[in-house]
């Protein structure tokens, strides 16, 4: 089963990096969250990805071009003998990457839509390229097999954003840390589709997938909910980020479910 991540948005809101890259080869540590993603995949044995491309896709290209190079601990560049080029002890993915152009300004369901060809009349996996968890993806795919629907989405329940105060009248009598919010579950991606997903979906630039295809799933009964309740964490806001980059740099990071 492919694995297809959106990689085109702009990401407004993390504008103080997105302004030079797209928002999914923003660095946590020293790999992009792309490359996270793709961990956590490749971790259940999920290695063929289609890769969404849009604002300054250009970018994500040159990185997998050089993929090689990036993940060897020494290139040695030999000007002597016509600029050879040795790579030394590299450690890669067995991974197979097809980076599909799908428009700079295109909503996230027309994206969808244009790598149909690239999927084919198969099943496969869709998520975003900004959001990391400790899903069991095993787990999802059992779940979205087992439904019998057209569709599956993973509900998750994010975090409130403040801790809370702990009152008895005018007195505090302690403080909570940071709790879920408001109980609602949320579409956290991780999704699985069957190949019929791409009969919802119009070929236009602006279908936004989580409005019209999946509602209109809902609305055929054929959108099934996988629920998470362990970590769950986009990436929208430069705060985000270094909530993220303190839990990979402490060691503490939860999506990372693969060995080094």
């Amino acid at each position: 089963m492919k694995v297809v991540i959106l990689a085109g948005g702009r990401g407004t809101r993390i504008s103080e990096e997105s302004h030079l890259k797209p928002k999914p080869m923003i660095e946590i540590g020293d790999a992009p969250v792309l490359w996270h993603i793709m961990k956590t995949y490749s971790h259940y044995g999920y290695n063929e990805f289609v890769i969404c491309l849009g604002y300054k896709g250009y970018i994500i290209k040159e990185y997998f071009a050089n993929y090689y190079r990036h993940m060897s601990e020494a290139v040695t560049y030999d000007f002597t003998s016509g600029n050879t080029v040795e790579v030394h002890q590299n450690k890669v993915e067995p991974w197979k990457v097809t980076l599909v152009e799908t428009g700079i300004n295109t909503l996230t369901g027309s994206r969808v839509k244009r790598i149909e060809p690239y999927v084919g009349n198969n099943p496969f996996m869709l998520t975003y390229g900004d959001g990391l968890a400790n899903i069991n993806i095993d787990q999802l795919v059992h779940s979205h097999q087992n439904s019998g629907r057209l569709a599956t989405i993973t509900a998750v329940q994010p975090d409130g954003r403040f801790g809370r105060l702990e009152l008895d009248g005018e007195r505090v009598t302690g403080f909570t840390e940071k709790v879920k919010g408001d109980g609602s579950w949320i579409n956290g991606g991780y999704m699985v589709f069957q190949p019929e997903v791409f009969n919802y979906i119009h070929d236009r630039d602006t279908t936004i997938l989580e409005q019209e295809p999946l509602q209109n799933l809902a609305r055929d009964g054929e959108l099934n909910a996988y629920r998470h309740e362990g970590f769950w964490q986009p990436m929208d806001t430069l705060r985000e980020k270094i909530v993220l980059d303190e839990l990979w740099e402490a060691q503490k990071a939860p999506w990372k479910v693969w060995e080094d």
